[in-house]
């Protein structure tokens, strides 16, 4: 027995020894594929044992495992990993972010953040990397084409506004876009953009204020689209949300440093503007007193008669170009300029000093340092940003500071502390004039002007030697004043503006953790900016002489309330919060300008008025008291369901009937968790969801009593009146009713998937301000009236067709169709004006989409266009016939992603289908003969400018005559008045669809493998090209982009006046250390 026991304890020894020498010692370090950090706190397991290790905070770790064992990586939210020892010794693993799945989480309403699968209304999220790879000035621009139901319209200008709506529009004279909210903290995004400048007439494009944001500090951003999304936010919120969450700290050894650099260049994208015909020039046609056709002035200088350019004409209607005909230029007409009377050939310009030459290569530099850092109980992140950007116009700039500071502090284990403060200052200088107005170039270059304008001699005398503007247009050749127009250079280096805006925006919180179930959130938070607008004219300009001074001052305070709570018990899963808040904003606005000109030239103060003027000051302040609820129940991961309610008292109300109520329920059903579908091996998740929610909004302050406005004082009287629009005491708060239903589902484990969407949502009761009959002492009067409709369809698709080791090919599909109709105005009101430009209307008429356009149409015989005898296109009597709608049939994104080993290329296309618009600039350019298809050759193969008579003129071979027969008459086209005159051709002539298929963003990235970084004292490299807005691959808008706006707002589908679209190309870099 004792043999036995003694050979099974040798055996036994035996045994261990060679285990021993099989097993070995493994190490290495786990780092995120996202910044090249290593990751603390990954689960390192041998498969199918319990023998494992944790990374420590540089993410190293350590263990014994044999050669044939499998080491599995995990952390949550990455990829999980599974690697074979095989004969190493050292296992070096990056993890990357885990794609979408079933058990993504989303940040929602309040900061709330929330599986996905439970939510029963829609959400898409998407990286900060959407918006801070391609770093667009106004941060809204880098959502368009990402997001199915998210409709982007920009205005081509440095720095303008950017037009924003989430599933149409809701509100037919107010406010229609979407709410901006920064780690909870709402941010406001007004347009201080005046009226006239909103409707086309002039002014400047100021901006969103969202372009306060800083992309480079963006982690992420969710979009909150239904009203059952958004109801926990209040009124404002009616229009959707964009949620963004900042970067924060990480825990880690150490500080880390991450600095970003990056330059990018714009040029403008010629397909974007007019077209010019450089045959004829100046002039309006045989009117003037002598040379070929009596197409030019005479003049006497210093005893020499000499043909002169009929300067005070803004038209190209003139004589054809003869290199052998010299004429006295527009520059050589001051008596005291060293070249008065000079003559030069009738020509064109030289390629490289047209019109085109106008505009410079703009330049943006973006230079970004973050400080991060982080251990057990507290992390921070501080940041500091500068951009620095030239324009394509001469003297244009906008320059930016940014700083971000956000830490967290858990002060012991119940209770914790969490700030965010940020600071942004943004200077501009030189913005674009918009619209039609003399600090508009383009009003100018796309409308009114002369194609034998050489843009060198412009740069170079636009003004004299005293410091007077030297104008192509000058009045006569012995009056030299402007009388139509500026010298484009005159008009940017002495007609500027600058300004000034000053932000701070943050929030302090505390969270106290009463037990596991448990937790109440306090939050304070602030957003208060000032801003300064100084706008001039210059004496000597065609405008009289002019400054003005614009201030405003904003403030938003914020304070929460929430008590959140989180319970398992047994099958079901509960969870929600129950609060208050407190919202007080006050606006203080103060303007003054001058008025009957400056007297003392080139001082731009107020007090330099020639008459003296008081100043306007405005003050506003409101505030809203609520409360709110939430909670949300989980069945067994299967079934869920969500209810909540807020509640708002606004001091815009009347007192007795101020407040309003936002109730909304949704649910969802994990149908991949059924019995039929759970066995289906390629089905790896699917969801079915839907939702009710009513969501209020309240009034601008000071709508429901009537004050007094006090007018200029005569002598040492006073001289007040009433405000011309009718206050209503009565006032009640807008509704909107909204319901959504979807589906999402993927498949072959996340391969490919879809989400669709149908959504449907009436807004009534609206608060607007109509036309009342003047009898009434009034103009207009704030009344409840009015229903719009709004409902689409959405689709999301993503799909991984390649997925190996080194490769991935991921491509995500949007797409969108919003339906909307206007079904009531107020009363017998059947049709609203939203804003008008000459012979055209933009409307919201009842049982028409809103923003349809008017106007005068062709007249037509059986679907024909009709022309007169003189062959001219007839129009209709009527005035007001619909001629198009400012709404596409559909948007949608394609977003291709390759990736292979360090390399990644990505590409969006963005496109719009169907929607019109309508073009100023084709009126007036067409009529001033600017044009390319006023000049070259008609069909009879001879120049159309030549007399019908003599075989010139326009045919309009696709209409009929009125009596139905085909139209074989040609169309007077040699001078002003003749087809192409906007007097007589239809409105809409000028309307066009507005369909378009952009190469909206590329870039190509190259991020430094670990091997290399592992060598030096950088734990990240990546650089990479960029380009936006690269091509226009489909469009039908000659001339000009079809989506070209004045600002944002309810006044599209108008493009006057319009800037040509910026192709921009750069490079980045990012270090981290």
């Amino acid at each position: 027995m004792k043999k036995l026991i003694g050979l099974f304890v040798f055996l036994l020894l035996v045994g261990t020894q060679i285990v021993t020498a099989q097993s070995k010692q493994i190490s290495g370090t786990v780092t995120s594929a996202d910044d090249g950090l290593g990751m603390p706190g990954v689960s390192v397991v041998v498969k199918g044992t319990t023998i494992g290790a944790s990374t420590d905070i540089d993410g190293k770790y350590s263990l014994e495992a044999s050669a044939s064992d499998v080491l599995v990586f995990s952390f949550v939210g990455m990829v999980t990993k599974e690697i074979t020892v095989g004969t190493k010794t050292v296992i070096d693993v990056v993890l990357e972010t885990e794609s979408i799945g079933m058990d993504e989480v989303v940040v929602t309403a309040l900061g709330v953040t929330r599986e996905k699968k439970s939510l029963g209304y829609a959400v898409t999220e998407i990286g900060g990397e959407a918006v801070s790879e391609v770093k667009e000035t106004n941060i809204v621009n880098s959502l368009s084409g990402k997001v199915a139901g998210v409709a982007i319209r920009q205005s081509n200008t440095m720095g303008g506004s950017a037009n924003i709506l989430i599933r149409g529009t809701a509100s037919l004279l107010g406010n229609n876009q979407a709410l901006f909210v920064i780690d909870g903290v709402a941010m406001d995004n007004s347009n201080t953009n005046t009226a006239a400048q909103m409707n086309g007439n002039g002014g400047y494009d100021y901006g969103n204020a969202a372009m306060d944001i800083n992309p480079d500090d963006v982690e992420s951003m969710s979009i909150l689209k239904g009203a059952a999304a958004t109801a926990l936010y209040g009124s404002r919120a009616a229009n959707g949300v964009i949620l963004i969450t900042t970067k924060k700290g990480k825990k880690r050894n150490g500080i880390g440093v991450t600095v970003n650099s990056g330059i990018t260049w714009s040029t403008i994208n010629k397909a974007t503007m007019p077209e010019y015909q450089y045959e004829y020039g100046a002039g309006y046609g045989p009117y003037y007193d002598g040379g070929p056709g009596d197409n030019f002035f005479v003049s006497d200088f210093n005893g020499t008669e000499k043909l002169v350019v009929p300067t005070s004409e803004d038209a190209s209607w003139g004589a054809a170009f003869d290199p052998n005909l010299q004429v006295v230029h527009w520059d050589a007409l001051d008596p005291n300029a060293a070249n008065y009377g000079e003559t030069r050939p009738w020509v064109a310009p030289g390629k490289d000093n047209t019109v085109y030459s106008f505009f410079e290569t703009g330049i943006k530099y973006v230079n970004s340092v973050a400080l991060e850092g982080g251990q057990d109980g507290y992390n921070f992140r501080l940041s500091f940003t500068n951009s620095d950007e030239s324009g394509i116009l001469p003297n244009s700039s906008i320059k930016k500071n940014s700083i971000a500071f956000r830490s967290k502090l858990e002060l012991n284990d119940k209770l914790s502390a969490e700030a965010n403060v940020n600071y942004v200052n943004t200077k501009g200088k030189g913005r674009y004039g918009t619209g039609y107005d003399d600090n508009n170039p383009m009003q100018n270059f796309a409308q009114w002007f002369q194609t034998n304008l050489d843009f060198k001699r412009l740069k170079n005398n636009y003004k004299t030697a005293d410091g007077d503007q030297r104008t192509w247009n000058a009045s006569s050749p012995t009056n030299l004043d402007p009388i139509y127009a500026n010298n484009p250079y005159w008009t940017r280096y002495e007609n500027y503006e600058n300004d000034e805006r000053n932000r701070v925006f943050g929030y302090v919180t505390l969270d106290y953790k009463f037990n596991d179930v448990f937790s109440l959130s306090w939050r304070n938070s602030l957003d208060s900016y000032s801003e300064i607008q100084n706008e001039r004219i210059a004496v000597n300009s065609n405008s009289q002489s002019y400054f003005s001074n614009y201030r405003r001052n904003f403030a938003e305070l914020n304070s929460d309330l929430m008590l959140k709570f989180h319970k398992q018990i047994n099958d079901f899963n509960l969870s929600g919060l129950i609060g208050a808040s407190y919202r007080e904003n006050r606006v203080k606005r103060i303007f003054a300008e001058t008025e009957g000109g400056l007297v003392v030239p080139g001082l731009y103060s107020v007090s330099n008025s020639t008459v003296a003027k008081s100043a306007t000051e405005w003050e506003e302040d409101n505030n809203i008291n609520s409360v709110y609820a939430n909670v949300s129940v989980g069945y067994k991961n299967f079934a869920y369901l969500e209810a909540s309610f807020r509640h708002d008292e606004s001091s815009t109300l009347p007192i007795d009937d101020n407040a309003y109520d936002y109730p909304a329920i949704s649910g969802s059903l994990i149908l991949s968790q059924l019995g039929a579908l759970k066995d289906l091996s390629f089905l790896t998740f699917a969801k079915l969801r839907a939702n009710y929610a009513e969501v209020g909004n309240d009034t601008n302050p000071y709508n429901l009593k009537a004050t007094y406005t006090q007018n200029v004082n005569w002598d040492k009287n006073s001289s007040y009146s009433v405000n011309n629009t009718m206050l209503n005491p009565n006032l009640k708060s807008e509704s909107t009713k909204s319901s959504e239903i979807g589906l999402e589902a993927n498949f072959f484990d996340n391969r490919f998937g879809f989400d669709i969407a149908y959504y449907k949502s009436n807004s009534f009761d609206q608060i607007m301000d109509v036309s009342v009959p003047f009898a009434t002492g009034y103009q207009r009067k704030y009344v409840n009236a009015g229903e719009i409709e709004n409902k689409g369809v959405e689709l999301a698709f993503h799909a991984t067709p390649v997925k190996s080791n080194d490769f991935s090919w991921n491509m995500s599909v949007n797409w969108a169709q919003n339906k909307n109709e206007v079904k009531e105005l107020y009363g017998k009101v059947k049709n609203i004006v939203l804003g008008s430009a000459w012979d055209v209307t933009v409307n919201a008429a009842v049982g028409e989409a809103y923003g349809v356009i008017k106007g005068t149409d062709f007249q037509r015989i059986n679907g024909k266009k009709v022309v007169d005898a003189n062959g001219y296109y007839k129009k209709t009597d009527e005035t007001d016939v619909v001629i198009g709608n400012i709404q596409p049939d559909w948007n949608a994104g394609i977003t291709n992603t390759l990736s292979y080993k360090g390399i990644t290329l990505r590409a969006l296309i963005d496109i719009q289908q169907g929607g019109d618009i309508y073009s100023t600039d084709r009126k007036y350019g067409l009529a001033t003969g600017l044009y390319k298809e006023t000049a070259g050759l008609n069909s009879k193969g001879n120049p159309k400018r030549d007399a019908v008579s003599d075989g010139g003129g326009i045919l309009h071979a696709e209409a009929v005559n009125e009596d139905g027969s085909p139209n074989t008459t040609f169309a007077r086209a040699n001078y002003w008045g003749g087809d192409q005159y906007y007097g007589r051709t239809p409105t809409a002539r000028y309307v066009f669809d507005a369909s378009y298929v952009k190469l909206r963003e590329v870039a190509l990235s190259y991020t430094l493998p670990k091997s290399i970084l592992s060598k030096t004292f950088f734990t990240k490299a990546v650089f990479t090209a960029v380009g936006r807005n690269l091509a226009i691959l489909h469009k039908n808008t000659p001339g000009f982009d079809p989506e070209t706006g004045q600002s944002a707002g309810n006044m599209q589908g108008v493009s006057n006046g319009s800037y040509p679209t910026t192709r921009s190309y750069g490079f980045n870099i990012t270090l981290g250390f």
